[in-house]
């Protein structure tokens, strides 16, 4: 996954709990119903996670296709005043005009995220 730019990470334990790091230093730490401890931590720039061999990665890249991108890449939203509690959306999720709203607004994004939401609307005009 070196050479792949790194869209979502997080992983499921065996009682399927989601943990998900959304950010470089977002620790994320789950005792499973098997007693065992699951961590994921790295956000979109490194993926650390545990090792116990019965956890599922649910990691995705640029690079696996936006049918796969635009499920899972999240964007964090805290409402049009932007006082309201942070709320992830999945970019499959978000309206148009939040998009470009984005796209507009927002010159410091991750590239990654610049190119999957210029991918959505070239997707989502397609239909």
């Amino acid at each position: 996954m070196s050479n792949k730019t790194l869209i979502y990470n997080a992983i499921r334990t065996p009682d399927g709990t989601l943990l998900e790091s959304h950010d470089r230093h977002d620790y994320k730490q789950h005792v499973d119903a098997n007693g065992k401890t699951y961590m994921i931590d790295g956000g979109r720039d490194y993926i650390r996670c545990s090792n116990n061999g019965d956890e599922v990665s649910l990691a995705v890249c640029l690079e696996d296709g936006h049918d796969k991108v635009r499920e899972v890449m999240q964007w964090g939203n805290r409402g049009k005043d932007g006082k309201q509690p942070l709320k992830w959306v999945a970019l499959k999720d978000m309206e148009s005009s939040h998009i470009a709203a984005c796209l507009c607004t927002q010159p410091n994004m991750k590239p990654a995220h610049r190119i999957s939401m210029e991918n959505e609307i070239t997707y989502r005009e397609a239909l």
